[in-house]
């Protein structure tokens, strides 16, 4: 018999209830997140509120406010999510022990064998959410899930949102599952519901009814394998990754989409790259710059060079790039750089044969690593205005830091002002 072992936290429209906690006028009220104040823009978030007119991650603003006339659309803040973030991270703490932080509104805690009844775990998860509601905010909300493994766990704190409590065990599965959907499960998207459907899986319960090999085969690997054994409660190891890329991206207002504005936000953005690349003691041997214009064209050239961490290197990379881009006067609705095949820095050994770049890697000397290296403190301790290359002159209040799902941001590094 597999036990309850993983308790499994996901805020409740995170960043719309740190706007609703922050402002109480929109408390009970619609509300859309927005990366930038601009109708072209989508909502990066939605309140319930806001949710049940259809409002959605990724709806357009101006759809937003046809499907729901009054909405409060706000400007996001990523700095606030970051710390509320770490203020819930502490409350669920001092519940339990928070086992791994998974992204800005999900965390998990694995269950000592002493508090493995339900009756206790329903104790635990009563106190979690009256601990954050008294320490960080009654406007925030958290829904727990609690199953044999941590997949389970994830799923079922999804199936009573928001505010909810839902344990699996493992008597009831698979049977518990079969109200949701195929894409309610994770691990499986659009492409991926569309290969079940080839194989004529069109369930949940037809998922959980089919052999081991069929869900190899669909998966084409042992991921397959890995989610057969995932539904049925094993707890199975977590397959080991490593940081591939590091970026950052920008949705321009209009009003910086003309190239001249927008060159030195895409500066800006690398520079914020090469310091967190510098922060994780990793070289980039690759440098992409992704730039998306109007009408659904885009241009992501890539340029491969000797493993480095220096910014003035990889600016003048990115000058190369940014030059031979296609209509140089056309305007820009996007800019984003990605910082790839990394290694880390203490265990990589320098070519000894020249590349097409070599001119460029002249610039990195030990001078200039000392350089990048205080300028990177001067940053973390007084801010990021106390000191900046040049190119980020015109950009200094543009491409505020951002959140994705997989990357908490470190404010000592990527906020915007001094903390």
């Amino acid at each position: 018999m597999r036990p309850l072992s993983a308790l499994f936290i996901d805020c409740d429209s995170y960043f719309a209830s740190v706007e609703q906690h922050l402002d109480p006028a929109l408390r009970g009220k619609a509300v859309g997140v927005a990366p930038v104040m601009a109708e072209t823009s989508c909502c990066i978030a939605a309140s319930y509120e806001a949710k049940r007119f259809g409002v959605k991650t990724g709806t357009r603003i101006s759809d937003a406010r046809i499907l729901c006339p009054g909405i409060a659309i706000v400007e996001a803040k990523p700095p606030e999510y970051v710390r509320y973030h770490n203020r819930i991270v502490e409350a669920v703490e001092d519940c339990i022990h928070v086992e791994e932080v998974l992204s800005i509104d999900e965390m998990w805690a694995w269950l000592p064998l002493n508090l493995r009844e339900p009756a206790t775990i329903r104790r635990i998860a009563e106190r979690i959410k009256a601990k954050v509601s008294e320490s960080v905010s009654p406007a925030i909300t958290v829904s727990i899930g609690v199953a044999p493994n941590r997949y389970l766990a994830k799923i079922a704190s999804k199936m009573r949102k928001p505010d909810g409590l839902f344990l699996i065990e493992e008597s009831e599965l698979p049977e518990a599952l079969y109200p949701l959907e195929l894409r309610d499960l994770t691990g499986i998207a659009r492409s991926m519901e569309s290969r079940l459907h080839a194989a004529g899986i069109h369930s949940v319960a037809a998922l959980c009814r089919v052999e081991k090999a069929v869900l190899r085969g669909v998966w084409g690997g042992v991921l397959g394998e890995r989610l057969w054994h995932l539904l049925r409660g094993d707890v199975i190891p977590d397959l080991v990754s490593s940081r591939k890329s590091i970026g950052h991206s920008h949705v321009l207002p209009p009003d910086s989409r003309a190239p001249g504005l927008a060159w030195p936000v895409l500066c800006k953005l690398l520079h914020k790259a090469c310091e967190r690349l510098r922060a994780h003691g990793m070289l980039a041997a690759s440098l992409t710059v992704k730039i998306a214009f109007f009408r659904g064209v885009s241009w992501s050239p890539k340029i491969r060079f000797q493993e480095t961490d220096s910014t003035r290197v990889l600016m003048k990379l990115l000058d190369q790039l940014w030059r031979d881009r296609p209509d140089p006067k056309a305007p820009i609705l996007q800019v984003g750089v990605v910082l790839a095949r990394l290694v880390e820095s203490g265990n990589f050994t320098p070519d000894l044969f020249a590349n097409h770049v070599a001119d460029l890697m002249s610039l990195q000397d030990d001078k200039q690593k000392r350089l990048d290296a205080a300028l990177d403190r001067l940053r973390v301790r007084y801010g990021r205005d106390v000191v900046y290359y040049g190119s980020v002159q015109d950009s200094r209040d543009k491409a505020p830091m951002r959140i994705s799902f997989t990357h908490i941001p470190d404010l000592g590094i990527e906020s915007d002002r001094r903390s």
